[in-house]
């Protein structure tokens, strides 16, 4: 299996606290990978250690086979990201802040007029970030991660705090990527019902522990395996993360 994103036992301890508990999950090159967990799980942390942003406790990753820390620059340079809220010079236009990233990440001038058209905000390139609505921001967000399509993007909750007509255009707009221009997407959530409608395959975190990896067909399997129905994937999600809560609690009262 061709694995562009591999970890093997990543782990993150904050002092007595562990984030990210020796997870390994393994992304497909070309695919949408769907990285499901409640708030506080440990996706954030575990994207912010594949970004660099902080560094692994224990336990190493490969990112289209390059290994960190010692191609940290190149692995880098093969990734979009969109962690957390996007920030943005209020008094700049999409477009300049967007060129703003593209000087600093030493791309061409073309690159911002094709990251706008990818997002569907061409038209509006020239208005200030003020005045965008929240679902342009993020649209925003994605174009500044889609400059020069890297091959590799990541994107931690893309949909937070948006309406449902925003949902549906940043869950379309993330859907078409991998076709447009062949990349691979890890995207956090911590719904099943939108990870659903667009990933080939999951990783489900709690307290952060991987709990289940595989298609939403192998999840469907394993529900039915256990006795649960599959006709209700979030059900399904949400009973996962409830028996691990309650094993959790068992654990801890002995």
């Amino acid at each position: 299996m061709d694995y562009i994103i591999a970890t093997e036992q990543l782990t993150k301890k904050y002092k007595s606290f562990t984030s990210v508990n020796h997870v390994s999950i393994h992304v497909r090159r070309g695919s949408i990978y769907g990285f499901l967990g409640p708030n506080g799980a440990g996706k954030s942390t575990t994207m912010k250690m594949l970004l660099g942003l902080t560094a692994p406790t224990k336990g190493r990753f490969i990112i289209d086979g390059k290994q960190f820390p010692n191609d940290r620059l190149k692995i880098l340079r093969e990734i979009g990201s969109f962690i957390e809220a996007p920030s943005f010079y209020a008094n700049l236009t999409g477009r300049e802040n967007l060129d703003v990233i593209r000087r600093i990440l030493g791309l061409g001038q073309n690159t911002v007029e094709d990251a706008l058209e990818l997002v569907g905000l061409s038209e509006f390139g020239d208005r200030l970030a003020k005045k965008y609505s929240l679902g342009m921001k993020q649209r925003l967000g994605l174009a500044g991660a889609l400059l020069g399509r890297p091959p590799i993007l990541i994107l931690d909750e893309p949909t937070n705090g948006l309406d449902p007509s925003g949902i549906h255009e940043i869950r379309n707009l993330v859907k078409s990527l991998p076709d447009l221009y062949d990349c691979t997407i890890l995207i956090s959530s911590h719904m099943l019902s939108e990870i659903e409608l667009m990933a080939d395959d999951i990783g489900i975190l709690n307290h952060g522990r991987l709990l289940f990896e595989g298609s939403l067909d192998d999840l469907r399997h394993s529900a039915r395996q256990a006795g649960m129905s599959a006709d209700n994937l979030e059900d399904v999600f949400l009973s996962i993360v409830e028996q691990d809560n309650a094993a959790r609690k068992q654990r801890a009262k002995l």
